[in-house]
């Protein structure tokens, strides 16, 4: 399932990309030769074209009919290849990563690329990365109007979070609140993570839960932590996964057949807070002692509503008792918005822009000590996705990919849009055109980089598999 999601997501955003460049190919009308979903190299699952008044198909084929070739020259050659690794529109007289200069005619034809003013040829290769991000901020609108946004509180979390090791050795405690960063109070739990991040605090504030001597809650107070500004160091070098999670309570969704508390009378919403008499309201803890005590009789308390019960259960030699649980999504009060259409629109782009500036900002983190561990390729990407199909998930995931896609698309590297676009800038101050020459051995370079920076990526994906392994 997670391989089909970014499939699609990544041809979602091939096809709105390369679609950006053939439409202002054809308002400043230039030829389009060919435009394919995936690479085609000696064999294409799919061709189409239009000429003589009506539509073409081909099936399976490595070779396109010369007539095809020669017919309506304006009109474009449609396909679909069989490597699922991007795609590509073959624009007339411009060299990229289809041709090289000595596949261009001899002299400029005035339906070519090369022929259109500077600032056309400008509109044409920035075309992409312009509809990535616009359909990224669609995405997030249309996200906000049909499910609207939700947010954790931080404070929602009463039994506080779970920390990574990087943060308990910044003094951070299992259970603690965050509760402001830099003298700033923080609400959500998503901004506050990438705040502590990616800004390099220096001093966080925390409310800290004291409990009495039998283990109950007892008292709370604001603690100010000092960080030592390795932060970045340690996480390139350890790369967590999660820096905080939400602490998970114990609290029943659902029982499992034959399960040993339905037996002994406990329900749906049931709230676990003791073993044995020893309080402990987290699900690691809670299920950490109930697997000490396997096979045994335990006293197990829980709240139903707000009373205090408690019932006898003899464990089997599993150590568990039965229960699906609720997730802290399910159990903490979520700050939910629902917006009209309308409303959508500002909260959407406000959403894009603020994500994609802090992926700008995270980018950062590659130029300190290890930074380059942190690449990651297609199992990166494939992971983000969920085991089960989520149309919610899919989309915020297609549209930050979409974000993503458009920044790297203008990083000034030849072989990239951003290449192109430095080059016509270039062309535009100077008044000097670089020669054709010039253009195909920056190309050339630029799609050496790109391999190495692929190879580079899906080498950590590899390496942090066969690690996991081990």
């Amino acid at each position: 399932m997670k391989v089909l999601a970014l499939i699609l997501s990544l041809s979602l955003l091939v096809i709105t990309h390369e679609f950006g460049h053939l439409g202002f190919a054809k308002l400043f009308h230039t030829r389009v030769r060919r435009f394919y979903l995936f690479f085609n190299w000696k064999f294409s699952l799919f061709k189409a074209k239009k000429f003589d008044g009506k539509w073409h198909f081909l099936f399976f084929n490595a070779e396109t009919p010369q007539e095809w070739e020669e017919k309506e020259p304006d009109n474009t050659l449609w396909g679909i290849g069989w490597i699922p690794l991007g795609g590509y529109c073959d624009i007339a007289g411009m060299i990229d990563e289809t041709k090289s200069s000595e596949d261009l005619e001899s002299e400029p034809q005035p339906w070519e690329y090369r022929s259109k003013k500077a600032w056309q040829r400008l509109c044409i290769i920035s075309g992409g990365v312009l509809v990535n991000f616009i359909s990224a901020l669609l995405i997030y609108t249309c996200i906000f109007a049909h499910w609207g946004q939700d947010e954790l509180p931080l404070h929602n979390a009463e039994l506080g979070y779970e920390y990574h090791q990087i943060l308990l050795d910044e003094g951070f405690e299992n259970g603690d609140i965050l509760y402001a960063i830099d003298g700033v109070e923080q609400n959500d739990f998503a901004e506050a993570q990438t705040k502590l991040i990616l800004s390099s605090p220096k001093m966080v504030t925390v409310l800290r839960h004291y409990k009495d001597s039998l283990g109950w809650p007892d008292s709370t107070g604001y603690v100010e932590l000092s960080l030592s500004g390795k932060l970045i160091e340690r996480l390139n070098e350890e790369q967590p996964k999660m820096i905080m999670a939400p602490i998970a309570p114990f609290v029943v969704k659902d029982f499992v057949a034959g399960s040993p508390a339905k037996k002994a009378g406990m329900l749906a919403d049931d709230r676990v807070v003791a073993i044995n008499g020893e309080p402990m309201e987290s699900y690691p803890a809670i299920s950490g002692k109930l697997a000490e005590c396997k096979g045994t009789p335990v006293a197990i308390s829980f709240y139903r509503g707000e009373q205090l019960q408690e019932v006898q259960i003899d464990l089997p030699s599993d150590g568990k008792i039965g229960v699906q649980l609720k997730s802290p999504i399910e159990v903490y009060e979520v700050s939910h918005t629902d917006y009209t259409f309308f409303q959508a629109i500002p909260a959407g782009i406000s959403f894009g822009c603020n994500y994609l500036a802090n992926y700008v900002k995270s980018l950062g983190i590659l130029f300190h000590k290890g930074g380059a561990q942190n690449l990651g390729g297609f199992g990166t990407l494939g992971s983000l996705f969920p085991e089960e199909w989520n149309w919610q998930s899919f989309w915020n995931i297609t549209a930050m990919l979409a974000l993503i896609l458009a920044f790297m698309n203008i990083i000034p590297i030849p072989g990239l849009d951003g290449g192109h676009i430095v080059f016509t800038l270039w062309e535009m101050i100077t008044r000097r055109k670089p020669s054709e020459k010039f253009l195909e051995y920056a190309q050339n370079v630029g799609m050496i980089l790109l391999l190495l920076l692929m190879v580079l990526a899906n080498g950590n994906d590899l390496w942090r598999w066969i690690r996991g392994m081990f």
